[in-house]
């Protein structure tokens, strides 16, 4: 049995707990450099606004309605999501963090009628103790927890609280065939409309479908879906592949039109690169630099473009990586642009474990110094500890003007009761 815990709009919940003057209205988060909506408070979704409508659209409509925007603050949402699984994991020893938001916990020890109740008290928990509102799901399998997770989120009647196995067959027929099948985990909204097209348009369909027929039309993943509806665990502890690249890519938060302010940019974006690097435990056996300007001005001098740097030996050391991408960037560069966007891909990943070192001296880099800079930075924060080629300044930091404080990462941003 399992239970899937989810905060409810959970970024904009994070600044609520902070400025509780904000609950009760219309917020949204924005992207990168302020751009689109990332995330939605309830009454936000009321008014129609769909996830990845651009800010600039929406003004008329916040002036009308009184919407709330606020940029982006990771540090905050990170540490909240921290917090949050922490308490989470007081509630079994087996917990499974699923994303920023939602775990998975293992409830075999908890008996049938005290589920219920157990979810009531996680509830309470989180809302006391961070001040955060979560919903919780209870299944059989991972799929039917997420399913009664979606149920708990959208169905009012249920308190927060949903539990598909204390539910009478009859009812949970009747639960199951009112729930979109793009809704079930594993489908999607991609997947829904050729489930759809063949007469499957509900969870019941996809749960009811025959297992034999779904695996010759479309997958095993997606027979594993089904006997998943069915109770039957198919789908393990979600173990994340390794990537094949890692990409860290900005759009600046003002145009940059010198060399030097590039290379900045490209070196602070193979420094994120590469942390992720080495926390999958791969190397990079190339990388490739990108650099652009803005296509919609066309007024402006257009220039796009993007090299692969191979590099000797595969590594993970930042230093090797970003002199290769700032060499790449020095061919790409041309003067009299004005440059909206730069990024970086690691490429060639392999994996660090099984690594063959080269027969002659090539320089792999220094793995006892980048794991003290990963320590460092996990302990002070991001940035604390890095090249210098990135720069003090950063003029082409993206924009985020109306951030909150980090209350809960940064000692002169503490909230200060008065």
């Amino acid at each position: 049995m399992f239970a899937l815990v989810d905060g409810n709009n959970f970024y904009v919940s994070c600044e609520r707990v902070f400025e509780p003057r904000l609950e009760g209205r219309p917020v949204v988060v924005l992207s990168n450099n302020d751009g689109c909506v990332v995330a939605r408070s309830q009454e936000v979704k009321a008014l129609g606004v769909r996830m990845g409508t651009p800010w600039f659209r929406l003004r008329d409509l916040a002036r009308r309605h009184g919407i709330v925007a606020r940029s982006s603050n990771y540090a905050l949402y990170g540490d909240m999501s921290a917090r949050m699984m922490a308490v989470l994991g007081r509630f079994s020893p087996e917990q499974e963090v699923y994303s920023i938001d939602e775990c998975f916990l293992g409830m075999d020890g908890v008996p049938g009628g005290e589920r219920a109740e157990c979810g009531r008290r996680i509830r309470a928990q989180a809302r006391q103790w961070l001040g955060l509102p979560v919903c919780v799901g209870f299944g059989a399998t991972r799929t039917l927890a997420k399913l009664a997770n979606f149920v708990a989120k959208k169905r009012p009647a249920f308190g927060g609280v949903c539990d598909l196995a204390a539910l009478p067959p009859a009812e949970l027929d009747a639960l199951l065939d009112g729930i979109d099948v793009g809704e079930v985990w594993g489908v999607g909204y991609r997947g829904a409309p050729r489930l759809k097209a063949l007469g499957i348009g509900s969870a019941r369909a996809l749960r009811d479908a025959d297992p034999k027929w779904l695996r010759r039309a479309f997958s095993v993943t997606l027979e594993r879906t089904a006997a998943e509806l069915n109770g039957t665990p198919c789908i393990g502890p979600e173990e994340a592949p390794a990537r094949q690249q890692i990409m860290s890519s900005r759009a600046f938060g003002a145009y940059v039109h010198d060399l030097a302010g590039l290379e900045e940019a490209v070196a602070a974006y193979v420094g994120r690169a590469a942390e992720k690097l080495r926390r999958q435990g791969s190397l990079a056996g190339a990388v490739q630099v990108h650099i652009r300007t803005n296509p919609f001005k066309e007024d402006h001098p257009q220039h796009q473009a993007g090299l692969v740097v191979p590099l000797a030996e595969p590594t993970d050391d930042t230093r090797l990586l970003a002199r290769a991408a700032l060499a790449g960037l020095r061919r790409l560069y041309k003067p009299g642009h004005a440059y909206q966007k730069a990024g970086v891909m690691l490429m060639d990943l392999s994996d660090a474990r099984r690594a063959q070192a080269a027969l002659f001296d090539a320089d792999r880099g220094n793995p006892v110094l980048m794991r003290a800079m990963d320590r460092i930075n996990a302990c002070w924060g991001r940035g604390t500890l890095r090249l210098a080629a990135e720069g003090v300044d950063q003029r082409w930091r993206m924009r985020r003007a109306m951030m909150s404080p980090c209350y809960t990462t940064r000692w002169a941003e503490l909230p200060r009761v008065s």
